[in-house]
């Protein structure tokens, strides 16, 4: 399995639960290498097996180079997360292109270019013994975001559309692919509202934010044949969001 952004939250819970699951995993991030590193060496004291892979998963080139040295260390891909993807908060009056450009380079460039090399590796089509990609959205994408979140949602929706898209692209070559959509979970990523949680949390239904373990289990099973007739679904993690 490969975790694109396993370094941290959402994506380190489920690099770490895969490798507690017998998965051999790929866990990718851009800068944090400690994180990474920490993430790695948890599945290692657990008795599984993990390597980090460093690649700005927005960037073509270096999408193409990580794949091909996960190929190298690990063989071909069984699963893939599209996890990778930052957040903002800045309004439509005031945005530019650089931060449109690159709210779309991580969040959804970035799917499109791993999900990419992936159908290359697992369709019956080119070869392969078919595979499992799940993609991470958020209920941004239904909701429209936080305030000043307009860039974000926008990428989230692109996600959705894109996942279904690719579902009906490639299930006739073995590949099931899903959609998880998250909704106000306690990760650093949050940050960058100001540690609103704890607010945020009272318009919740059931109550409370949500983990990054609860949104991790839902990817297991997803990725699981548990799930072999869940296809172009969209999963919403969001306590009723």
């Amino acid at each position: 399995m490969l975790v694109t952004g396993g370094s941290r939250g959402i994506g380190a819970s489920i690099a770490r639960l895969a490798g507690a699951s017998g998965y051999a995993v790929a866990v990718n991030y851009v800068r944090n290498a400690s994180a990474a590193e920490d993430v790695v060496q948890a599945i290692r004291l657990g008795g599984g097996e993990a390597y980090g892979f460093r690649a700005d998963v927005g960037v073509d080139e270096e999408v193409r180079r990580m794949f091909a040295e996960v190929d190298a260390e690990l063989g071909k891909l069984d699963v893939l997360v599209n996890n990778a993807g930052i957040l903002g908060s800045k309004r439509v009056e005031d945005m530019d292109a650089a931060t449109l450009t690159g709210m779309f380079q991580a969040n959804v460039f970035s799917m499109y270019y791993c999900s990419r090399e992936a159908v290359r590796r697992m369709s019956t089509k080119h070869g392969g013994k078919g595979g499992v990609i799940v993609n991470m959205s958020s209920v941004a994408s239904r909701l429209g975001g936080l305030a000043g979140g307009s860039h974000y949602a926008a990428t989230k929706g692109a996600i959705d559309t894109f996942s279904l898209a690719l579902s009906k692209e490639v299930g006739g070559e073995g590949i099931r692919v899903n959609t998880i959509r998250p909704g106000l979970i306690e990760t650093e990523i949050h940050d960058v509202h100001g540690g609103m949680n704890g607010a945020l949390a009272k318009s919740v239904p059931i109550g409370r934010s949500g983990r990054a373990d609860e949104v991790a289990r839902v990817a297991l099973w997803l990725a699981s044949d548990d799930a072999s007739y869940v296809h172009g679904a969209i999963v919403d993690v969001a306590g009723g969001r």
